[in-house]
């Protein structure tokens, strides 16, 4: 469905810029300890969600990101106001500043679900790519709390050449922890994450392999599992058959839809009121201090072409598979500067490129 359809299931926002880690894959390259005096007020914010409630129906779910949302101080008087607005919010957190008084207000403010990075299954390799020793131990013990309040929560994993051969010990830790779900996030270079993507970012090949293996553990069934920034495992379920694609899910945090959704199910508002079609593709629609989120997200041209599968360039555009995957929108743009153009780590061929056998 296009934006002209004002259907919107979540929207992202970057409550800040400031974070106590220093994620060597960040998307951001500015990011510091301390608030940005750029970060929107709580006004602005609540503007924002009044426009939620009022514009469109049902409510997006509101998604707050960083930066780290719990070093911003106001952040619990925005969710309550959510809640009064009858906006269904959820936190993507590092995880590292939830002790039992900050889980007990999570528990108490009617957040849907927590996300909690843990980007290696062990202590060595989370470390490491979070730059701050004590980190994994730090998560794990804010999702100990989580757990004793009954929030539900999922991990949420970057996956690179770093961490990918624990993919088996990051899905045994997510079963230990009882994670409601898993959401390995294949690394979109943006910001920080240009400078590892020569040492880091997975080659086409490994990409396959990866999700591929992701598929496999998904049909064991249990845990809810699905990869993030990966929209060719899209392509994957189908040439599968995968029993995943039958399933629905009414609270729609793990509803399956289809590979990206920028632009077209989702939006990102930059911690300054920027809108994107996603935190990593960085075209400015239009800014919520100067527009309605409604506004822009029904009349942006960018929403509009973004989300027309006939408009993909190169081997997307010939693909039988665009319409459920799309490729990733971000990459394309980081890779040939043109958001239409394919996805670069795709190695599928579509038929009319493929070289006949004799």
């Amino acid at each position: 469905m296009s934006s002209k359809g004002h259907f919107l299931p979540l929207v992202f926002w970057e409550t800040t810029t400031a974070c106590n880690l220093e994620c060597v894959h960040c998307r951001r390259l500015e990011v510091g300890k301390e608030l940005s005096k750029n970060d929107l007020s709580l006004q602005d914010v609540y503007r924002l969600i009044e426009g939620l409630a009022d514009d469109f129906d049902p409510s997006p779910v509101l998604v707050l990101s960083g930066g780290e949302p719990l070093v911003r101080p106001d952040i619990f008087d925005i969710v309550d106001f959510a809640a009064q607005k009858e906006v269904p919010v959820a936190l993507s957190t590092n995880g590292t500043l939830i002790d039992r008084k900050i889980a007990e207000k999570i528990a108490g403010s009617g957040i849907r679900r927590v996300s909690i990075s843990l980007d290696g299954a062990s202590s060595d390799t989370h470390d490491r790519f979070r730059q701050m020793p004590g980190a994994f131990d730090k998560a794990v013990q804010g999702i100990s709390h989580l757990r004793s309040f009954g929030i539900p929560f999922q991990i949420n994993t970057t996956i690179t050449k770093h961490n990918v051969h624990e993919l088996d010990e990051i899905y045994r830790l997510s079963l230990s922890l009882e994670a409601d779900s898993l959401h390995p996030f294949l690394l979109v270079p943006v910001g920080c994450g240009l400078e590892i993507k020569e040492d880091l970012q997975l080659s086409p090949e490994e990409y396959e392999e990866t999700l591929l293996k992701i598929y496999q553990l998904s049909e064991r069934g249990e845990i809810h599992i699905r990869p993030i920034c990966a929209p060719l495992y899209f392509r994957i379920l189908v040439q599968k058959k995968a029993s995943f694609l039958k399933k629905k899910d009414a609270s729609g945090m793990t509803q399956v839809t289809k590979g990206c959704l920028a632009g077209s199910s989702i939006c990102f508002v930059s911690h300054k009121g920027d809108v994107f079609p996603c935190g990593y593709l960085p075209i400015t629609c239009g800014n919520i201090r100067n527009q309605s989120l409604k506004d822009i997200w029904q009349n942006s041209e960018i929403f509009h072409s973004i989300c027309e599968p006939d408009l993909l360039e190169g081997k997307c555009g010939l693909c039988r598979y665009k319409k459920i995957c799309s490729g990733c929108r971000a990459r394309a743009f980081e890779e040939y500067d043109n958001y239409l153009a394919e996805e670069p780590t795709c190695i599928y061929q579509p038929e009319p490129l493929q070289t006949k056998k004799d």
